[in-house]
Protein backbone atom coordinates (compact mmCIF):
# COMPACT_ATOMS: atom_id res chain seq x y z
CA UNK A 1 0.00 0.00 0.00
CA UNK A 2 1.64 3.13 -1.09
CA UNK A 3 1.67 5.64 2.07
CA UNK A 4 -0.09 9.10 1.18
CA UNK A 5 2.39 11.89 0.98
CA UNK A 6 2.22 14.77 3.58
CA UNK A 7 1.81 18.63 2.99
CA UNK A 8 1.29 21.86 4.73
CA UNK A 9 -2.06 23.27 4.76
CA UNK A 10 -2.93 26.79 5.26
CA UNK A 11 -3.04 26.47 8.73
CA UNK A 12 0.15 25.19 9.38
CA UNK A 13 -0.64 21.61 10.44
CA UNK A 14 0.31 18.77 8.44
CA UNK A 15 -1.95 17.64 6.27
CA UNK A 16 -1.77 14.33 4.03
CA UNK A 17 -2.64 14.09 0.46
CA UNK A 18 -5.34 11.35 -0.50
CA UNK A 19 -4.23 9.29 -3.76
CA UNK A 20 -6.95 9.43 -6.27
CA UNK A 21 -5.84 6.61 -8.92
CA UNK A 22 -1.87 5.36 -9.29
CA UNK A 23 -0.35 2.42 -12.19
CA UNK A 24 2.12 1.21 -10.36
CA UNK A 25 3.33 -1.20 -13.17
CA UNK A 26 3.85 -4.05 -10.30
CA UNK A 27 3.02 -7.76 -10.08
CA UNK A 28 4.10 -9.54 -13.39
CA UNK A 29 5.09 -12.55 -13.24
CA UNK A 30 6.11 -12.55 -16.85
CA UNK A 31 6.50 -9.57 -19.12
CA UNK A 32 2.57 -8.73 -19.59
CA UNK A 33 0.64 -5.76 -21.67
CA UNK A 34 0.15 -2.45 -19.56
CA UNK A 35 -3.17 -2.43 -17.68
CA UNK A 36 -6.08 -2.55 -20.25
CA UNK A 37 -8.38 -1.20 -17.12
CA UNK A 38 -5.72 1.98 -17.68
CA UNK A 39 -4.15 2.12 -21.07
CA UNK A 40 -4.87 2.04 -24.75
CA UNK A 41 -2.74 2.43 -27.60
CA UNK A 42 -2.42 5.08 -30.43
CA UNK A 43 -0.90 2.27 -33.13
CA UNK A 44 0.55 2.80 -37.09
CA UNK A 45 2.99 5.66 -38.91
CA UNK A 46 3.30 8.40 -37.02
CA UNK A 47 0.86 11.14 -37.94
CA UNK A 48 2.41 14.17 -35.91
CA UNK A 49 5.50 16.41 -35.77
CA UNK A 50 7.22 14.48 -38.75
CA UNK A 51 8.22 11.84 -36.60
CA UNK A 52 9.79 8.77 -38.38
CA UNK A 53 8.14 5.73 -36.22
CA UNK A 54 5.51 3.39 -36.54
CA UNK A 55 3.71 2.82 -33.33
CA UNK A 56 2.66 -0.26 -31.71
CA UNK A 57 0.31 -1.60 -29.75
CA UNK A 58 1.17 -4.55 -27.28
CA UNK A 59 0.80 -8.13 -28.78
CA UNK A 60 0.82 -6.24 -32.68
CA UNK A 61 2.51 -8.67 -35.12
CA UNK A 62 1.48 -5.90 -38.14
CA UNK A 63 4.61 -5.01 -40.04
CA UNK A 64 7.72 -3.63 -38.95
CA UNK A 65 6.27 -4.36 -35.34
CA UNK A 66 7.00 -7.80 -33.64
CA UNK A 67 4.81 -9.02 -30.59
CA UNK A 68 8.07 -11.19 -30.04
CA UNK A 69 9.66 -8.06 -28.97
CA UNK A 70 6.62 -5.57 -27.77
CA UNK A 71 7.46 -2.04 -27.88
CA UNK A 72 5.37 -1.65 -24.69
CA UNK A 73 5.25 -4.07 -21.96
CA UNK A 74 5.19 -4.34 -18.14
CA UNK A 75 8.40 -6.27 -16.63
CA UNK A 76 8.78 -8.42 -14.17
CA UNK A 77 11.02 -5.55 -12.61
CA UNK A 78 8.00 -3.63 -11.95
CA UNK A 79 8.08 -0.99 -14.54
CA UNK A 80 6.32 -0.08 -17.23
CA UNK A 81 9.38 -0.37 -20.46
CA UNK A 82 8.48 2.00 -23.89
CA UNK A 83 10.76 0.31 -26.19
CA UNK A 84 11.77 2.34 -29.14
CA UNK A 85 13.40 -0.06 -31.76
CA UNK A 86 15.15 0.25 -35.10
CA UNK A 87 14.35 -3.80 -36.37
CA UNK A 88 15.98 -2.32 -39.94
CA UNK A 89 17.89 0.70 -41.33
CA UNK A 90 16.20 3.68 -41.80
CA UNK A 91 12.98 1.95 -39.65
CA UNK A 92 11.65 2.46 -36.32
CA UNK A 93 9.07 1.33 -34.05
CA UNK A 94 8.00 2.45 -30.49
CA UNK A 95 4.53 2.68 -27.89
CA UNK A 96 2.31 5.49 -27.61
CA UNK A 97 0.27 4.39 -24.55
CA UNK A 98 -3.08 6.95 -23.51
CA UNK A 99 -5.68 6.82 -21.10
CA UNK A 100 -8.38 8.07 -23.06
CA UNK A 101 -11.88 6.65 -22.25
CA UNK A 102 -10.66 5.28 -19.40
CA UNK A 103 -8.90 7.32 -16.64
CA UNK A 104 -8.56 10.99 -16.79
CA UNK A 105 -8.78 13.78 -14.05
CA UNK A 106 -8.72 17.26 -13.32
CA UNK A 107 -6.84 19.11 -10.95
CA UNK A 108 -4.64 17.83 -7.54
CA UNK A 109 -0.87 16.63 -7.76
CA UNK A 110 -0.04 14.81 -10.82
CA UNK A 111 3.16 12.83 -10.84
CA UNK A 112 5.09 9.80 -12.52
CA UNK A 113 8.63 8.82 -11.92
CA UNK A 114 10.52 7.96 -15.15
CA UNK A 115 13.46 7.34 -16.62
CA UNK A 116 14.46 8.67 -19.91
CA UNK A 117 15.94 7.08 -23.36
CA UNK A 118 18.30 9.52 -24.67
CA UNK A 119 20.50 9.72 -27.66
CA UNK A 120 20.01 11.91 -30.91
CA UNK A 121 16.49 11.49 -32.20
CA UNK A 122 14.83 10.87 -29.56
CA UNK A 123 11.88 12.18 -27.90
CA UNK A 124 10.12 10.87 -25.03
CA UNK A 125 7.36 12.31 -23.33
CA UNK A 126 4.68 12.03 -20.16
CA UNK A 127 1.78 14.29 -21.18
CA UNK A 128 -2.08 15.33 -20.87
CA UNK A 129 -4.83 15.83 -23.57
CA UNK A 130 -8.45 17.09 -23.07
CA UNK A 131 -10.91 14.83 -22.78
CA UNK A 132 -12.92 16.90 -25.79
CA UNK A 133 -10.74 16.11 -28.18
CA UNK A 134 -12.46 14.35 -30.56
CA UNK A 135 -15.48 16.95 -30.39
CA UNK A 136 -13.14 20.12 -30.31
CA UNK A 137 -10.13 18.76 -31.56
CA UNK A 138 -6.82 20.26 -30.90
CA UNK A 139 -5.70 22.92 -29.39
CA UNK A 140 -8.96 23.43 -28.14
CA UNK A 141 -8.83 20.85 -26.06
CA UNK A 142 -5.64 21.82 -24.41
CA UNK A 143 -2.63 20.36 -23.93
CA UNK A 144 0.28 20.01 -20.42
CA UNK A 145 3.68 18.48 -20.90
CA UNK A 146 4.97 17.37 -18.01
CA UNK A 147 7.92 15.35 -18.93
CA UNK A 148 9.08 16.34 -22.55
CA UNK A 149 12.82 15.97 -23.67
CA UNK A 150 14.91 15.37 -26.72
CA UNK A 151 17.19 13.25 -26.69
CA UNK A 152 20.31 15.56 -27.90
CA UNK A 153 19.69 17.43 -24.59
CA UNK A 154 20.07 14.68 -22.04
CA UNK A 155 19.79 17.27 -19.03
CA UNK A 156 17.40 19.09 -19.61
CA UNK A 157 13.42 18.65 -19.65
CA UNK A 158 10.72 20.88 -20.59
CA UNK A 159 7.50 21.68 -19.11
CA UNK A 160 4.85 23.08 -21.85
CA UNK A 161 1.07 24.36 -22.39
CA UNK A 162 -0.54 24.50 -25.46
CA UNK A 163 -4.32 25.60 -26.55
CA UNK A 164 -6.03 27.87 -28.71
CA UNK A 165 -3.96 30.94 -29.61
CA UNK A 166 -0.79 29.49 -27.70
CA UNK A 167 0.88 27.01 -30.07
CA UNK A 168 2.60 29.07 -32.42
CA UNK A 169 3.66 31.16 -29.59
CA UNK A 170 5.58 28.24 -27.19
CA UNK A 171 4.72 28.39 -23.37
CA UNK A 172 7.60 26.55 -22.05
CA UNK A 173 10.16 26.15 -19.41
CA UNK A 174 13.27 24.29 -19.22
CA UNK A 175 14.58 22.55 -16.41
CA UNK A 176 18.57 21.69 -16.18
CA UNK A 177 19.71 19.03 -13.65
CA UNK A 178 22.49 20.50 -12.27
CA UNK A 179 26.42 18.99 -12.57
CA UNK A 180 26.07 17.81 -15.79
CA UNK A 181 23.48 14.51 -14.61
CA UNK A 182 21.36 13.41 -16.97
CA UNK A 183 17.59 12.13 -16.61
CA UNK A 184 18.74 8.95 -18.50
CA UNK A 185 21.23 8.25 -15.32
CA UNK A 186 18.63 7.62 -12.77
CA UNK A 187 14.62 7.46 -12.03
CA UNK A 188 13.03 11.13 -11.44
CA UNK A 189 9.92 12.64 -10.55
CA UNK A 190 7.99 14.80 -12.76
CA UNK A 191 4.73 16.42 -11.85
CA UNK A 192 1.88 19.00 -11.84
CA UNK A 193 -0.10 20.86 -9.20
CA UNK A 194 -2.87 21.55 -10.91
CA UNK A 195 -5.57 23.81 -9.47
CA UNK A 196 -8.04 26.24 -10.77
CA UNK A 197 -6.46 29.02 -13.33
CA UNK A 198 -2.70 27.66 -12.05
CA UNK A 199 -0.50 25.31 -12.85
CA UNK A 200 3.01 24.46 -11.15
CA UNK A 201 5.36 21.81 -12.56
CA UNK A 202 8.15 20.57 -9.90
CA UNK A 203 10.89 17.69 -10.61
CA UNK A 204 11.56 15.50 -7.99
CA UNK A 205 9.59 17.49 -5.63
CA UNK A 206 6.46 19.32 -5.16
CA UNK A 207 8.77 22.14 -3.48
CA UNK A 208 10.81 21.89 -6.34
CA UNK A 209 8.58 24.23 -8.75
CA UNK A 210 10.31 25.72 -11.62
CA UNK A 211 7.37 26.57 -13.63
CA UNK A 212 4.24 28.33 -12.92
CA UNK A 213 1.64 29.43 -15.48
CA UNK A 214 -1.56 30.92 -14.91
CA UNK A 215 -4.05 32.57 -17.59
CA UNK A 216 -1.94 35.78 -17.43
CA UNK A 217 0.73 33.81 -19.06
CA UNK A 218 -1.08 33.43 -22.28
CA UNK A 219 -0.89 35.96 -25.30
CA UNK A 220 -3.70 38.51 -25.73
CA UNK A 221 -6.81 36.68 -26.99
CA UNK A 222 -5.38 32.96 -25.99
CA UNK A 223 -7.78 30.47 -24.58
CA UNK A 224 -7.22 28.82 -20.99
CA UNK A 225 -8.00 25.94 -21.58
CA UNK A 226 -7.58 23.98 -18.40
CA UNK A 227 -10.51 24.42 -16.07
CA UNK A 228 -13.51 23.18 -17.84
CA UNK A 229 -12.70 19.78 -18.82
CA UNK A 230 -11.05 16.54 -17.71
CA UNK A 231 -7.80 15.43 -19.08
CA UNK A 232 -6.15 11.93 -19.95
CA UNK A 233 -2.35 10.87 -20.04
CA UNK A 234 0.01 9.55 -22.72
CA UNK A 235 3.09 8.25 -22.41
CA UNK A 236 5.47 7.62 -25.44
CA UNK A 237 8.82 7.72 -26.82
CA UNK A 238 8.89 8.88 -30.54
CA UNK A 239 11.54 8.95 -32.79
CA UNK A 240 13.03 11.74 -35.10
CA UNK A 241 10.51 14.22 -35.71
CA UNK A 242 10.27 18.20 -35.95
CA UNK A 243 11.78 19.29 -32.88
CA UNK A 244 14.91 16.45 -32.29
CA UNK A 245 15.87 15.86 -35.78
CA UNK A 246 16.11 12.46 -36.91
CA UNK A 247 18.71 10.05 -35.04
CA UNK A 248 21.80 9.63 -36.92
CA UNK A 249 25.14 7.46 -36.52
CA UNK A 250 25.15 8.11 -33.34
CA UNK A 251 22.08 6.68 -31.79
CA UNK A 252 22.02 3.72 -29.97
CA UNK A 253 19.22 0.74 -30.23
CA UNK A 254 16.76 -0.19 -28.79
CA UNK A 255 16.46 2.77 -26.43
CA UNK A 256 13.71 2.63 -23.26
CA UNK A 257 11.79 4.91 -21.19
CA UNK A 258 11.17 3.26 -17.80
CA UNK A 259 8.02 4.17 -15.59
CA UNK A 260 7.63 3.64 -12.12
CA UNK A 261 4.27 4.57 -11.56
CA UNK A 262 1.87 6.98 -12.55
CA UNK A 263 -0.02 8.70 -9.63
CA UNK A 264 -2.84 11.41 -9.01
CA UNK A 265 -3.36 12.68 -5.52
CA UNK A 266 -6.37 14.90 -4.50
CA UNK A 267 -4.23 18.21 -2.21
CA UNK A 268 -5.59 19.30 0.87
CA UNK A 269 -7.93 21.74 1.32
CA UNK A 270 -6.80 23.64 4.62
Amino acid sequence: MIAPPSSVGSSGVLKQETLVWSDEFSGATVPSAPNSQNWTYDSGPARWNKELETYCAYGSSTAPCDAKNPNAYVGTDGYLHIVARSPSNGVYTSARLKSEGLQSFQYGRIEARIKMPEGQGMWPAFWMLGNDITTVDWPACGEMDIMESVGSRPSTNYASIHGTGFTGTPINTPYTLPNDARFGDAFHTFGVLWSPKLLKFYVDSPTNVYATYTPSSLPKGAVWPFDDRKFFFILNVAVGGIWPGSPNSTTVFPQEMMVDYVRVYAEPTS
